[in-house]
């Protein structure tokens, strides 16, 4: 059975819009399936990532494309993997590599980019996240001169101060998710391979050292230097675009989403006839109306319980005594 879970970013769901807090949902999901296919803002948790060994790490433009049937999907031994930087090169990032290198055993190669990338993470008036980005044509074409099989990137996105404390203090949308996402998907249109961006990533120093009791779903960023580490366990066995053999749109079973989403994965679903359960305790602050075909459940484990009666090959109406 195999199974795509999203989490939209920037939209502020309240499972998975923090900072790798849909983890455990990830791993009660990936163990009734025999694959997850799931996007990095789901599992990036700084220096944390939890995802289950089943669990397929997809950048979410890419995502939308194998969903469209585009190509197929097919996991690697390993990636060796290209982190790009900002200059200088810093210690702790020399650390973080070194530290991924010996825990996960993965070849990852560090070069600088010729010409500053800049990001930066702010909010649209109805409160979703968004952002700006500039100078992307030229790290594409360095990208380009380089051997590798994914690329993982920590490059700074500039949060205006009183945004990034104000979310550390009292929770709301994540200020540099999105800007994450749109890097994330413009890159990987361009080059096709595995992408992700180390979250947050800031030179601020009262950011970077804040020493506060902070919302537990945040907290993941708290306990990184380099918020690094989580893209390096994701980026090791991500899967790669294949044009013949592995998992194509034909072999998904199931979607499983937040309630009150809609978007090309749901859209692409639809289309192809692919199941989509809805979880209506895990909402955006922006509601979107549902189509009538989406499954409607409480929680995860609700959820969970349905994977498991469709993996059975049982209708869920005869475990109901309604």
């Amino acid at each position: 059975m195999n199974v795509v879970m999203i989490i939209p970013t920037g939209i502020g769901c309240s499972i998975g819009g923090h900072a790798g807090d849909a983890n455990p949902v990830a791993k009660l999901l990936g163990s009734v399936c025999d694959n997850l296919i799931l996007h990095p803002n789901v599992v990036n948790a700084a220096d944390i990532n939890e995802m289950p060994e089943n669990a397929w790490y997809v950048e979410g433009g890419m995502l939308d494309r194998f969903l469209d049937g585009e190509f197929y999907l097919k996991k690697p031994k390993s990636n060796k993997i290209l982190l790009l930087v900002n200059k200088p090169v810093r210690p702790e990032t020399i650390n973080a590599v070194s530290a991924a290198r010996h825990t996960i055993g993965c070849d990852i190669e560090i070069r600088e980019l010729e010409l500053q990338f800049d990001m930066e993470g702010f909010y649209n008036e109805d409160g979703t996240a968004t952002g700006s980005f500039c100078g992307i044509e030229s790290l594409v074409e360095q990208i380009k001169s380089y051997e590798f099989d994914a690329v993982a990137m920590a490059t700074q996105i500039k949060v205006k101060k009183e945004i990034a404390l104000n979310y550390f203090r009292t929770g709301g949308v994540n200020p540099w998710g999105k800007i994450e996402a749109i890097v994330s998907r413009a890159i990987t249109d361009r080059i096709n391979k595995p992408f992700a961006h180390a979250p947050i990533e800031t030179d601020d120093q009262e950011i970077r050292y804040l020493n506060e009791v902070v919302d537990p779903r945040i907290a993941a960023e708290f306990i990184s230097t380099c918020y690094i580490h989580c893209v390096f366990k994701g980026l090791h066995k991500a899967p790669r675009i294949s044009d013949e053999t592995g998992i194509s749109v034909d072999d998904i079973d199931c979607l499983v989403t937040p309630a009150n989403c809609l978007g090309p994965p749901h859209l692409s679903c639809l289309n192809k006839g692919i199941p989509i359960i809805a979880v209506a305790d895990n909402i955006p602050i922006i509601k979107a109306e549902m189509p009538k075909e989406f499954i409607i459940v409480k929680n995860y484990i609700e959820a969970t319980g349905l994977l498991v009666a469709m993996k059975a090959g049982i209708e869920a109406q005869y475990c109901r005594a309604d």
